[in-house]
C-alpha cells in the first residue's frame, strides 16, 4: 500500500496532536507535532533571554537549538539540545511566547527546512498551522480541524488543571484568543485552511469519533491512488 503524507492544520487547542498521534499509531506513521517544536525553540529563548527584536541574536540561538523527537512507551517526546522537554514546553510562560517566536520569519524557516526533511520518505503525519499550505502543499491528505473557541479552553483548562498549573478559565480563553489572531494574521504563514484541505469541526466529538472521521479520510484518499487511472 502507498504511504502519503498527512498534514493536519488548526487553532491552537483543538486536538490537533491527539489526533495526529492517533492517526499515525494507526497507520503505523511517523507522527511530528511541529508545534511542540515551536514550543522548544520558545523555551531556548526564555531560557537564554534571547531579544525576539534582534535579528542576530535570534540567527545566533538558531544555531544552537538541536531538536529531535523520540517515539516510545511514554508517547512522543520533544528533545530541546539532549534534554527532554516535553513536560516544560507545556507551561504557561512557553504558551504565552510561542506565537510571537513562531512569527518570526527566520524561526519559520528554520522550522520548515527541518519538517520537510522529516516527511521526505512520506508515511507521516504532521500537525501545525502551517503544514498544508507551506511545509507540504502537495500533501495527499490535507485536514483542517477546528472546535469553537469555548470548547478548546475547556480542554485546554482542563490539561492544565490535571498537571497542577494553577491558572482560570478566562486566563486560558484569553491565550487561545489571542494566538489565534496572532497565527492568523502573522505576514509570514499566516494560519489558513488550505483550498483542498477537508474540515473536520470536532466540538461535538471525542477523540475516538473525530479519529473515525480522519480514518474514513484516509481510507478515501488510499483507495483512490490505488485505483487504476
Amino acid at each position: 500500500m502507498k504511504k502519503i503524507i498527512i498534514a493536519i492544520d488548526g487553532h491552537s487547542s483543538c486536538g490537533k496532536s491527539s489526533l495526529a498521534k492517533a492517526l499515525g499509531t494507526a497507520l503505523g506513521y511517523a507522527y511530528v507535532s511541529t508545534g511542540d517544536m515551536y514550543r522548544a525553540v520558545t523555551l531556548y529563548f526564555i531560557q537564554n533571554g534571547v531579544n525576539l527584536e534582534d535579528a542576530g541574536a535570534v540567527h545566533e540561538a538558531l544555531r544552537n537549538i538541536r531538536l529531535h523527537f523520540e517515539h516510545g512507551g511514554q508517547g512522543n517526546r520533544i528533545f530541546l539540545n539532549g534534554q527532554d522537554v516535553s513536560q516544560e514546553i507545556r507551561k504557561m510562560p512557553v504558551a504565552n511566547l510561542v506565537s510571537p517566536v513562531a512569527a518570526i520569519p527566520e524561526v519559520r524557516r528554520e522550522m520548515v527546512r527541518q519538517q520537510q526533511a522529516m516527511g521526505a520518505r512520506k508515511g507521516i503525519v504532521m500537525d501545525g498551522r502551517d503544514i498544508g499550505t507551506v511545509v507540504f502543499p502537495k500533501a495527499e491528505l490535507k485536514i483542517f480541524l477546528t472546535a469553537s473557541v469555548d470548547e478548546r479552553a475547556r480542554r485546554r483548562f482542563e490539561e492544565l488543571k490535571e498537571k497542577g498549573q494553577c491558572v482560570s478559565f478566562e486566563e486560558v480563553k484569553n491565550n487561545l484568543l489571542a494566538r489565534d489572531r496572532i497565527d492568523s494574521t502573522r505576514t509570514d504563514s499566516p494560519l489558513l485552511q488550505a483550498n483542498d484541505a477537508l474540515l473536520l469541526d470536532n466540538t461535538f466529538f471525542n477523540l475516538e469519533q473525530s479519529v473515525e472521521v480522519a480514518l474514513d479520510m484516509v481510507r478515501a484518499v488510499l483507495a483512490k491512488l490505488d485505483s487504476p487511472a
